[in-house]
C-alpha cells in the first residue's frame, strides 16, 4: 500500500491521482444530520452557480440599510434577505410576482438563495408583499441592490472606457387612440357616479355603443368621415358628463376628484399635434418615442440610458428619463449614475451618432463615430474602427435586458416603477453574468486539473488515467 510520507514523499503522480479519485468518490457521501430534516447544504449541489452567488453576496448590507423602513410594533415582518432574494430571482428568471412565489416553494435552490437552511413546503409570502416591499425601499433601495451587483465584478468595473446608449422601456398600455381614451373616460365617469350615488341626467349608453362600432373601421377609406364624427361626439358626451357631475358635487367631492377631472379634460382637449400628449389614463407620464424601427414606428413608455464597460460588458450605470429629451441631454444623468458605482473616474464614453453635438460631459470625453480622415495614420484608422465596432456590443445587452430580465414591458406603475424595473433588470443582468463567469471559471479549473494529471501520469498508466478522466467528466 502506498502511503504519503511527510518527510520524503513518494511519486507525486500516484498520490495526486489517488487524491483526485478519493475526492470524487467522497462527493457522493453526504452526511445526514437528521433522519427527517436534513439541511439544504447537505442535499444540494454546492457547486451550483446560484449557491455560489448566495454565498458571495453580502446580505448584511441590505439588512443594515433597510432596517429603518420597518417598525418594531405590529406583526413581525418578513426577513429582508427573503424579500431581496425573491426580487432578484424574479428578475433573473423573468417571472411575475405570482410565479416567483410559487416557484420558490417548489425549488430548494431558490430557498437556499434566500437564506433558508431547511426545505419549506409553503409559500414564503403573498405576491402583494413584493409590491409593498418595493414601495417601502423605493428607488434608493434599488440603487443599493444595483451597486451590489456592480461591486461583485471587482476591478472589471473600473475600465477607463464605457459605452453609452438609450432604449425605450415600454409601459403596459394599449395602443393609444383618441376614441379609446374617450370611451375609457366615459366608463370611469359612470363608475364615479355610481360610487358617489349621483343621478346623471343621461347616461348615453345606447349612443356610445353605436359610436364604438363606428370607431372600429376608422382606417377604411370610405368610413374615415363617420369615424371622425363618432370620435368628436364621444368627446362631447364625456365633457357633458363631467359638467353634470361637477354641478352635483359638494366641496369634499370637488377636492377628491379635482386632479382626476383635470386629467380627463386634458385628454379631451388635446389635438393630434398637441405637445405633451397623454397616451394613457393610468400611466399619464408615458410619452411616444420614435427609434426608427421598421416594425414599430412608435414606442410608448420612458427612455432609459445604459452605461456598460467597453470590454467586460458590465452595466455600471442606468438612468430613467421622465421627459423625452434628445440623447445628448441624457448623458449627464447616465454618467453620474455610472460614476457613483466606481472608484476610478471614467475617461472616455463611446456613443452612437444620436449623441451628436457633445464632446465632453462631466470631464468625460465623448467619442462619436466619424469617417476616417486622410491625414490619419494606419494605426489611428484601426483604433477608430475597433472602437466603434465595439460600440455595437451594447445592443445585445439591451436585447438580453428586454427578453430575459423583464424590461420589454414594464408592469410596475408610475415613473418610480420605471426606475425600479430598470435598476432590477440591470442588477439581474450583472448577477447572471457573474454566474456565467463562475461556470466558466469552474470548468477551466477542472480542465487544468485534468491537464496537470495527464502530465504527471506515465504512459503505462493510460488505463487508470482514462478512468480518472471519466470520473472528472461526471462533475460537469
Amino acid at each position: 500500500m502506498d502511503t504519503i510520507s511527510t518527510n520524503k514523499p513518494k511519486k507525486q503522480s500516484n498520490s495526486w491521482s489517488k487524491w483526485i479519485i478519493k475526492m470524487i468518490k467522497n462527493r457522493s457521501k453526504k452526511q445526514q444530520l437528521n433522519l427527517f430534516s436534513s439541511p439544504l447544504s447537505q442535499m444540494l449541489d454546492m457547486n451550483d452557480p446560484l449557491i455560489a452567488l448566495a454565498d458571495t453576496i453580502e446580505w448584511k448590507i441590505f439588512e443594515d440599510n433597510f432596517e429603518k423602513y420597518y417598525s418594531k410594533e405590529g406583526r413581525p415582518a418578513k426577513p429582508i434577505r427573503l424579500m431581496v432574494g425573491i426580487l432578484l430571482l424574479k428578475q433573473i428568471e423573468n417571472l411575475s410576482d405570482e410565479n416567483v412565489v410559487l416557484q420558490w416553494k417548489r425549488n430548494p435552490y431558490y430557498q437556499y438563495f434566500c437564506g433558508f437552511d431547511e426545505l419549506q413546503i409553503v409559500e414564503p409570502c403573498h405576491p402583494t408583499d413584493l409590491v409593498y416591499f418595493r414601495k417601502r425601499i423605493g428607488t434608493e433601495g434599488m440603487k443599493l441592490i444595483f451597486a451590489m451587483s456592480v461591486n461583485l465584478h471587482g476591478d472589471a468595473k473600473e475600465e477607463k472606457q464605457v459605452i453609452v446608449d438609450t432604449t425605450v422601456q415600454e409601459n403596459n398600455i394599449t395602443y393609444p387612440t383618441d376614441g379609446k381614451l374617450a370611451i375609457k373616460i366615459i366608463n370611469h365617469l359612470h363608475k364615479i357616479a355610481k360610487q358617489e350615488k349621483i343621478q346623471l341626467r343621461r347616461t348615453y349608453m345606447k349612443e356610445i355603443k353605436g359610436h364604438r362600432i363606428s370607431l372600429r373601421f376608422f382606417r377604411h377609406p370610405r368610413k374615415i368621415k363617420k369615424a371622425r364624427s363618432a370620435m368628436k361626439r364621444l368627446k362631447t358626451i364625456a365633457k357633458t358628463l363631467i359638467r353634470d357631475m361637477d354641478r352635483q358635487f359638494n366641496n369634499e367631492q370637488h377636492k377628491k376628484y379635482a386632479q382626476t377631472f383635470y386629467l380627463y379634460m386634458r385628454v379631451l382637449l388635446q389635438e393630434k399635434n398637441s405637445k405633451h400628449k397623454i397616451y394613457s389614463l393610468h400611466e399619464p407620464h408615458a410619452y411616444a418615442v420614435g427609434k426608427g424601427k421598421d416594425h414599430k414606428k412608435w414606442e410608448y413608455g420612458t427612455k432609459a440610458s445604459l452605461v456598460t464597460t467597453k470590454n467586460s460588458g458590465i452595466i455600471v450605470g442606468v438612468a430613467s428619463h421622465e421627459k423625452n429629451e434628445h440623447d445628448s441631454k441624457t448623458l449627464e444623468a447616465a454618467l453620474t449614475s455610472a460614476q457613483s458605482n466606481r472608484d476610478k473616474p471614467i475617461q472616455e464614453a463611446i456613443c452612437d451618432r444620436g449623441y451628436k453635438g457633445k464632446k465632453e460631459v462631466l470631464g468625460v470625453t465623448i467619442s462619436i463615430p466619424a469617417k476616417t480622415l486622410k491625414r490619419d495614420t494606419k494605426y489611428q484608422k484601426e483604433v477608430k474602427r475597433e472602437k466603434f465596432r465595439r460600440r455595437a456590443a451594447i445592443e445585445p445587452i439591451i436585447g438580453h435586458l428586454k427578453s430575459d430580465h423583464r424590461m420589454a414591458r414594464n408592469y410596475l406603475k408610475g415613473f418610480i416603477g420605471d426606475e425600479i424595473n430598470l435598476l432590477l433588470a440591470a442588477s439581474a443582468f450583472n448577477l447572471k453574468k457573474w454566474m456565467n463567469n463562475f461556470i466558466l471559471f469552474f470548468i477551466a479549473l477542472r480542465v487544468a486539473i485534468i491537464i496537470y494529471a495527464l502530465r504527471e501520469e506515465k504512459p503505462k498508466d493510460r488505463q487508470k488515467y482514462l478512468q480518472l478522466f471519466l470520473l472528472l467528466l461526471k462533475l460537469w
